[in-house]
């Protein structure tokens, strides 16, 4: 599974490293998931399997280092990863609400052995952790470096809201209470705004630096239509899973051939499948069996990022149709990229990205007759698809690159840290 988050943040720290400053990427639980060239430092802090036996035995919150270390190498712990994809959020209630209580939790050992690397090798100016649901760190961060600290807010949402409701009000007072003079930064205006309401948090600490791509291997492929027997393709690209709405595509891919004279697309998927929602993905392709359009669909394991490009490049229409509200809307920026356009939910951080471009169409959320309509005016408006998806590429090249993202990344740390310029090692803490 390739991770959003750790993409964005691997693209962030890569662009601000090519700017010139020694920015550091430190991965937390497992190393970094991402297709492009990772940039993380070796050491993995918090590392999964430590923090999950931290939690359930005592002997372990007092093991030796050299133990720790066995427990934190990278082979181990992606091996491990492997399972921990099974686990529901849901079960993770005890082990969040301890990690948030940093040094009065039962992963004490491992906030010390974070802040006292930060302080003897890193040194930072400045400190940005890549979820809040890290900020039981902070209070020893601000203690023992006193260094301006950040959150970036990207998703946290839709873990805490998996979490039973006693567990989830505890982790609102633990974050509050940890991100105390803490800044932070969102990928979106609309999540600034639901983030300061659903952690009651300040809205003017919130500052919103859009993410950008790392635009090497992208491009703009022909138009596909050609000649009577052009058969146009509607794409998903996301992990497969109800969150990401994959059976929203399906339900309106059915009603939109049912339609006379819709055309004759192709429905083609690409994205990580888990072990714990392949009974959801059979039942999707149990639905298009029983439409009878098996045959006019195809799904692409995840893929490398030159097979994601390639597949990208042949689509005529991406839609992702959430279930929740994306903040940070990655994919479509990756489809854009390539001059596909969108049919996507009214909603979340899809709202300001499509209409502040014209990439694309926005639909009614949750109703798959609208998100069939939308299908089938870009499918039939070759002309208006054309027009999307070079206002999407355009977008995208001007807008959302990795180095606008850096910059105004660096504009907003820039302005905490008094008249040093920030340049040396501000880690990123994924």
């Amino acid at each position: 599974m390739y991770c959003g988050s750790c993409m964005r943040d691997n693209t962030l720290v890569s662009a601000l490293q090519r700017l010139g400053h020694e920015a550091l990427l430190i991965p937390t639980y497992t190393p970094i998931s991402t297709d492009e060239p990772d940039v993380s430092q070796p050491q993995v802090f918090f590392g999964g399997i430590n923090v999950y036996l931290e939690q359930k035995f005592w002997l372990f919150r007092h093991t030796p280092k050299f133990l720790d270390r066995l427990l934190n190498s990278r082979r181990l712990l992606r091996w491990a990863s492997r399972f921990a994809a099974r686990t529901r959020y849901s079960e993770l209630g005890e082990l969040t609400v301890s990690m948030l209580q940093g040094l009065s939790g039962r992963q004490r050992k491992e906030v010390k052995r974070l802040v006292t690397w930060l302080r003897e090798v890193a040194q930072p100016q400045i400190v940005v952790l890549t979820n809040a649901l890290l900020s039981g760190i902070l209070p020893a961060l601000r203690n023992d470096l006193g260094v301006p600290t950040f959150v970036t807010l990207q998703g946290d949402d839709i873990f805490l809201d998996a979490l039973p409701e006693m567990d989830r009000q505890r982790c609102f007072e633990l974050i509050r209470l940890n991100c105390e003079g803490a800044h932070f930064i969102c990928t979106s205006r609309y999540y600034a705004d639901f983030m300061s309401v659903y952690l009651g948090l300040p809205r003017d600490r919130m500052h919103v630096v859009y993410p950008g791509l790392n635009l090497a291997g992208h491009g703009r492929n022909e138009p596909h239509e050609s000649g009577s027997d052009w058969r146009p393709t509607i794409g998903y690209f996301a992990r497969i899973c109800p969150e990401k709405g994959f059976h929203n595509l399906v339900d309106a891919f059915i009603r939109l051939r049912a339609q006379a004279g819709a055309p004759r697309a192709k429905l083609k998927a690409s994205g990580w499948l888990g072990e714990n929602h392949k009974p959801f993905f059979a039942a999707q392709l149990q639905a298009l069996r029983d439409a009878h359009l098996a045959a006019d669909f195809e799904y692409v394991p995840c893929p490398t990022h030159t097979e994601k490009v390639r597949f990208l490049q042949s689509l005529d229409v991406l839609s992702v149709p959430t279930e929740y509200r994306e903040p940070k809307g990655l994919y479509v920026l990756e489809a854009w990229a390539n001059g596909v356009p969108v049919v996507q939910p009214r909603h979340g951080s899809f709202v300001e990205l499509v209409e502040s471009t014209g990439g694309g169409l926005l639909v009614t959320p949750g109703d798959p007759d609208d998100l069939a309509l939308g299908l089938r005016r870009m499918l039939e408006d070759h002309e208006l698809r054309r027009q999307c998806g070079r206002a999407g590429e355009s977008a995208v090249r001007e807008r959302f690159t990795a180095e606008v993202m850096a910059r105004e990344t660096l504009a907003v740390l820039s302005r905490y840290v008094g008249d040093t310029p920030v340049n040396h090692a501000p880690p990123a803490i994924d």
